[in-house]
């Protein structure tokens, strides 16, 4: 099947498994208006693949996804309808993992920030690598964490973790989140993403009707819980978008970043 999807985020295929590669190594696989449109449309691309039994998500280069990228994010400071439409997605990217049918491995290759934590966290295994990381930064810039962190982190995890790691922004390396359930278990880098494949390549051997239906039970759980959680999410999100704090907070972390660079 040929996926419609732009180039920074590609889909290759080995077998019955779809390797779905988050594809701006440069930018550390930072999350622009492309990719977050690419996000919310790949699933229903991947769910329509009649061949495609088990997904594969991982991060070209060092990074499995950096969050958001700042020149992106800055652009909605003064720009109410990308604004907007960013929200919209956000909340369509949440929903369309949520409900997507075929089993999904999150291979974690480095850090996964903000969005990519959120993305990888609702997968249904999550292995990391043990030099990666996870990290939530939305309170740091301002920001209600409402595409995805607040709501579901204490699904998975203690609340009193889940408020210290978000209240924060602080990393959760790769130990202490499996410690705490928010990845499944740690591999060494150069045998995480075979791992993955070949953990795929098992459920994809699984009798579908089974591991589908299994699947489906499962995310009832989920979508339960996480209704009314995610809409207030990103409502509050909304919200401090437009405060004056998050664009101080915002406006200095681009600068600092641009001297970095």
């Amino acid at each position: 099947m040929k996926y419609d999807l732009p180039k920074e985020l590609r889909v290759e295929g080995d077998g019955p498994v779809r390797i779905v590669v988050f594809d701006r190594a440069e930018e550390r696989n930072a999350v622009n208006a492309s990719l977050h449109r690419a996000l919310a449309q790949v699933w229903r691309q991947l769910a329509a693949d009649r061949t495609a039994r088990a997904v594969v998500l991982t991060g070209a280069g060092r990074a499995f996804c950096a969050g958001g990228d700042l020149d992106w994010i800055t652009s909605f400071l003064d720009d109410p309808v990308a604004r907007e439409e960013s929200l919209r997605e956000g909340a369509e990217i949440i929903d369309e993992v949520l409900r997507f049918p075929l089993p999904v491995i999150a291979a974690v290759n480095g850090p996964a920030v903000g969005l990519g934590a959120s993305v990888a966290v609702l997968s249904d295994i999550v292995l990391i690598s043990d030099t990666a990381y996870l990290a939530d930064p939305h309170v740091s810039v301002g920001l209600v964490a409402g595409d995805g962190g607040a709501a579901f982190w204490p699904l998975l995890t203690p609340i009193l973790r889940s408020r210290e790691y978000l209240y924060t922004g602080d990393r959760i390396d790769a130990a202490t989140a499996v410690e705490i359930g928010l990845a499944s278990r740690t591999i060494e880098p150069d045998e995480l993403l075979p791992e993955a494949i070949r953990l795929a390549h098992r459920l994809a051997e699984q009798p579908q009707a089974a591991i589908r239906g299994t699947k489906s039970v499962l995310a009832m759980h989920l979508a339960q819980a996480l209704g009314a959680a995610v809409r207030a999410g990103f409502a509050a999100e909304a919200v401090t978008m437009r405060s004056e704090e998050h664009r101080e907070r915002l406006l200095a972390l681009r600068s600092k970043e641009t001297r970095i660079r």
